[in-house]
This record gives C-alpha cells, sequence and structure tokens, in this order.
C-alpha cells in the first residue's frame, strides 16, 4: 500500500530541520548503496558524523510516533537508517530496491520505505520520486513536510533534477506486521471503525470491527 502523509512536520519543525542542515557537511551518496545501487546513485547526503544528525533525526521520528494515519498504516516496530539527502542539478538515483535488511552489527528489516519531502515542490524542477509496479508507474513530488510510505519490495527511482534543490529525509521502518496485504487490511478495519465511531458512537457494530482488528493483530503481528 502506498499512501501519502500530509503535514507530518509542522511548519517550526520544518524550518528548525532545513535551516539547520549545513550543505558542507554532506558526502557522496554511494557511501550507503548496495553494491548495485551504487551503479545509479547520484546524490549527496549528511554525514552521520555531523554534531546535530542525531537531534534532527529525533525531530522527524516523533513527528512520525505522533502522527496516527503513519502509526495506523505502518505499524512501525523500528524506524531506522535516516537519511537527510540532497539532490542539485543533474543529480539522479536510478531504478533499484532497497536492502532487505540494513544496520551493521544488528540488522532490521526494511517493510516500509518513506520519504519526507523537505524542499517545496516548486523550488526546484523534477526530482519526482517514481515507484514502479505491474500496473505502471505513480509519481510523487508532495509539499515540504509530507511524507509518502509504500512496501521496500517495490522497485523505484528519483526522476532527474532539472534545476534547484530537492532535500529530503528517507528512512525505513521494520513493521510489526510484516505482510504489506496484511497491513492494508489492519487499515482499512481500523479506517472504517474510526469513521463509524465518529458518526454513532460506540455502536455493537464498532465493538465486531474492533475486536476483528484486535484479533487479526494479535494474529500476524512479529512482536
Amino acid at each position: 500500500m502506498m499512501l501519502t502523509i500530509p503535514d507530518v512536520l509542522t511548519s517550526e519543525e520544518l524550518n528548525s530541520v532545513v535551516s539547520n542542515l549545513d550543505a558542507s557537511d554532506f558526502v557522496d551518496g554511494k557511501t550507503t548503496a548496495g553494491w548495485h545501487a551504487k551503479l545509479v546513485k547520484q546524490n549527496t547526503q549528511l554525514k552521520n558524523e555531523a554534531s546535530y544528525s542525531q537531534e534532527l533525526k529525533e525531530t522527524i521520528k516523533n513527528a512520525l510516533r505522533r502522527n496516527p494515519l503513519f502509526q495506523i498504516a505502518v505499524q512501525p516496530r523500528l524506524i531506522h537508517s535516516m537519511l537527510f539527502s540532497l539532490y542539485e542539478s543533474g543529480m539522479s538515483y536510478g531504478s533499484h530496491i532497497d536492502n532487505a535488511l540494513m544496520g551493521g552489527q544488528e540488522f532490521w528489516r526494511s517493510d516500509v520505505s518513506l520519504t519526507l519531502f523537505l524542499s517545496s515542490p516548486s523550488s526546484y524542477g523534477g526530482g519526482e520520486l517514481v515507484i514502479e509496479g505491474v500496473e505502471g508507474e505513480t509519481t510523487f513530488k508532495l509539499e515540504a513536510g509530507s511524507a509518502i510510505v509504500y512496501p521496500s519490495s517495490t522497485l523505484h527511482r528519483v526522476n532527474p533534477v532539472t534545476e534547484g534543490v530537492r532535500l529530503v529525509a528517507v528512512a525505513w521502518v521494520q513493521s510489526l506486521v510484516r505482510d504489506p496485504h496484511k497491513r492494508e487490511i489492519l487499515f482499512d478495519l481500523d479506517v472504517a471503525r474510526r469513521a463509524l465511531f465518529e458518526k454513532q458512537g460506540k455502536t455493537t457494530e464498532f465493538d465486531l470491527i474492533s475486536k476483528s482488528h484486535a484479533n487479526l493483530l494479535r494474529q500476524w503481528a512479529d512482536a
């Protein structure tokens, strides 16, 4: 399931993150790419040694933790491997798939991929995130502060930036429910029961949907 999530960051958080990023602390993005992705990755990313890196990552993680749409869609167990990526004119990231396991001495699954846009779409040309599927391609270029989540099992790319600067934060999630189809079922049930509660309150129908949602999560969760 692909899902766009608007306003993940408040305007104050967005301004704080962007204003604290120093272009001099960005290095070649190939340093974190897999052996095959290195062939098509052309960007720069914030080095982990930057003194402010962890603080900015925590700002974004906290915003995701408080976002109800992200929580019910992704069922996050761990948000990991966050990077700040910068694309200048001529840079792109060709078609690739994210590594199934990430980390160093400890490995985490990449069940869900996340791109959080930090640049206004009007400030750069090109640079669309393209997710490839059997039914064709879907293109995303979101407002600053908004995010797109999608299964890490999909091929995707970033089109060449033709002008300006594309700045994003990317991260991966090890979900409590690793199967994307099961996550979508749980998401649909949760959305339906919340809408029902909003209209009618705590009814018998709400209780039955809540029961099914809880029991499926209990059965499917990899906790």
